[in-house]
Formats: structure tokens, sequence, C-alpha cells
């Protein structure tokens, strides 16, 4: 959720707030109480922590906060003495916005990612038969602005974060800027392969996928794709770890379409994760042994072994996962778990290290309160919270092979399947 923070930082730095009411404060006040005995009740490792000084600490900066603002950054200042992700307060505007538009109606695809290579915006995917590539926009291309204002200062700030899942964050927030209704149209100004300005104006079409929740989040679209790449390699993409009832039989089928291919891939960039046992189910048709894990999330007071079913016939081919610093949560979950049970090679740069389950309550002031629920240790032991999955093969995007279409992460995966013994 920080990206969401980030971007309002962004759009309302200058602005001046108003002092805060009486009853204001004693909301403000009442959300930091809420949100400390949250913490305090459900944290499964707080030992480390004098919890009870931390309150101590910030509770005078609420207190005395003139500013909605302020109040805010007291209250994120107490969280992030957990030096973890999943704790968050979300802006009161955000959270009702997420809330009110969780709707087909916000989620317009213009079938452009963006992401910043060598420190440039550039376009890394053009969905087939999307307003991007019905207009020629090509991978490699810089995007310079929208809407006519210019993304340089969006990115010279951006590019002066230093946080653990900096990716994740630069991605949501370039690509957000290219988010709005279906319907509504977006002017792009960008630099073509040769530095030329070129502006493209999209209409943005309906949501890719079937809208799903999770939880107390807005519903989002999930979609799945698979096909066949040169050589007979399968290849599997999906944006979340959601809708079970859906995904779950697509993935099924995909892989028993590929029962006889030379390799499977599985795309996971991009993928901020979702419900954590679909890990499980996902790693059930790569595993034929019963018993295996991918890991174990603690809770205060219980643990949940990750076991993987096995869902014979198990493929047994060469798999291949792709990551990189937008891969988190349940993404990363099923990529460490895999990497460490030695069952995949993993491909990429290296994930986002968010990797903790959450839950999001309404706070009295109106804001949200993110919270994790519990801790998670990969099955080799280590923690992927905030340093995420080390891919075996790093492989990052250039604009030269953007350029050309090419995508060197994949090949890198699909020249490892062909030369696999």
């Amino acid at each position: 959720m920080r990206f969401l923070f980030l971007l309002a930082a962004l759009a309302g730095a200058c602005a001046a707030e108003p002092k805060l009411t009486p009853e204001q404060q004693r909301l403000n006040i009442e959300s930091f109480e809420i949100a400390w005995r949250q913490v305090r009740d459900i944290h499964w490792d707080l030992g480390r922590i004098d919890w009870q000084a931390v309150h101590d600490r910030y509770r005078p900066a609420v207190e005395e906060a003139g500013t909605v603002a302020e109040a805010r950054q007291a209250m994120r200042d107490m969280l992030a003495r957990l030096e973890q992700s999943h704790f968050a307060i979300i802006p009161a505007e955000v959270y009702t916005s997420l809330d009110r538009h969780g709707a087909s109606r916000d989620f317009g695809r213009t079938g452009v990612r963006l992401d910043l290579v060598d420190g440039r915006p550039l376009v890394t995917i053009v969905e087939p038969q999307s307003p991007a590539s019905a207009t020629g926009i090509r991978t490699g291309w810089e995007v310079v602005g929208t809407d006519s204002k210019p993304l340089r200062p969006v990115v010279e700030t951006l590019n002066r974060l230093d946080t653990g899942d900096r990716e994740l964050m630069i991605a949501r927030s370039l690509n957000s800027l290219l988010a709005g209704r279906a319907g509504t149209v977006l002017t792009i100004e960008l630099l073509d392969g040769s530095g030329r300005p070129v502006t493209r104006r999209l209409e943005r079409a309906g949501a890719r996928g079937k809208l799903a929740g999770f939880g107390n989040l807005p519903p989002v679209p999930v979609w799945f794709e698979s096909r066949t790449l040169h050589g007979g390699v399968g290849y599997i993409r999906f944006n979340f770890f959601l809708d079970p009832e859906g995904l779950m039989p697509q993935f099924e089928q995909a892989v028993r379409s590929f029962a006889s291919a030379p390799g499977i891939v599985i795309d996971l960039r991009g993928n901020p994760g979702g419900i954590g046992a679909m890990a499980m189910g996902v790693a059930g048709w790569f595993v034929d042994q019963p018993g295996r894990r991918l890991g174990t999330l603690t809770m205060r007071g219980a643990k949940l072994n990750f076991v993987v079913n096995p869902r014979l016939p198990c493929y047994a081919g060469p798999l291949a996962i792709l990551i990189d610093g937008t891969t988190a949560s349940t993404s990363e979950i099923f990529a460490g778990g895999m990497q460490d049970l030695k069952r995949a090679r993993i491909f990429g740069s290296r994930s986002a290290g968010a990797a903790l389950p959450s839950a999001i309550m309404r706070l009295p002031n109106g804001d949200g309160f993110q919270y994790a629920l519990a801790g998670y240790v990969s099955e080799s032991g280590r923690p992927l919270e905030g340093l995420g999955v080390a891919p075996d093969v790093e492989v990052r995007h250039t604009r030269a092979a953007l350029l050309e279409g090419r995508d060197l992460i994949l090949e890198a995966a699909i020249d490892w399947i062909k030369h696999h013994e």
C-alpha cells in the first residue's frame, strides 16, 4: 500500500492542511491506541521490542499533532519500529476511494506496463489486442508524460527511494499513473526507439479477467493466460493468487496440456501475491513426494506448515519461475519454496521481500490500518521478509533488447530448459 502514500505525497506536497479540530484530535488518539493494541495483541515476535516504550514515545506526538499529516506520520513512525512490511496507515481519502471504487469501472486498462530500466520509465510489456498495441506503442519506448503532466519530477523522486521493496513501490507508482476508468482517454507522451517524441491517445478498455476480492480488500480483476512457446515450452502467467475457484482449474488444465512439454515457465513478474494457501495447491502439480513443505507461517501461539499435496500425475520436467522486484507475498512463498525444494530454477531479479500475510481495518479517524498477521520462513530456514527470493540466474531488461521486442529473462529460462539434462 505504500505506493499509494507516495503518490499522495507527490500530488499534494505543497497543499496546506487545515488545523485539527478537538474531535479530530480525539479520533486520532483513539486510532493510535487501537493500532498499538492490535500489534500488541497479534504480533508473533513482539518480545524483541519494548512495545510499551514505543507507545509512550509516540503517543505525545499524536496528541500534539496540529494536522492530519502530522498525526499519521507519528503513527507510521510507531509502526516503522517493527521494521516489517504490511504495517501501514492508509489515508482516509485513499482507503475510501479504494473501497468505493473497487469496481470494474476503475480498472480500465491501457495494455502497457512501465518499469524503471536504468533509471528511465520504459514500456516493458504491451499486451496483445490492447489499446496500446492498437496504437503502435512498442516495448523499449520511454514515457515522458501523461495527460500533459511530465514524469520527470515523479521519476526523480522514485529514483531516490531506498527501501527493500523499492522496485515494487516504483512499478506500482508508475503504473497507477496510467490507471483510470474504462472508456476514459489517456494521452501519453513517449520517446520512440530513435528518441523522437510520439503522442498517443489511449481509450482505456474494460478490465481484463474476473473481479475477485479477499478479506477487507476491494475486488481486483484476476486473469490467467497460458500458451506454448517456441520449441514446445509451456508458459503460464497470472496476475494474482486469488479466485481459487476460477484460477486453479485453469492452472490444472494448462499443466495437463503441457504434459509432454520439454519444460514449463511460470511467470510471476508483477504478481503481488494473494491467498497464501494457493501456493501449496500450485506446487502440488510439480512435487510428487508427500509431506514436502514450502515453508512455515508463525502466528501468535500457532504455526502453519505450507505442506505440498501432490496432484498426481505431477509434471516432472524442468520448471522455470520468473521473478522481479514486483514479485511479492504469496508469489515469493511459492518461488522461494520451490527453489528450496530444488524443484525449480529461478530467473530474473530479487523479489520484493514483502512476504507477510496481512489484513486491513478502518480506524475511528477514517484511515485504514494494514497489519501483518504472521511471520514466514521458507523451507531452507531463511526469512523472506525484507530479503526476498534471490534468483538462481540474475537477468534484467535492457532498453536495446526491449526495442528489439526481446524478453531477456524469458529467453534465459527457455535456454536453460533447452539445455537441461
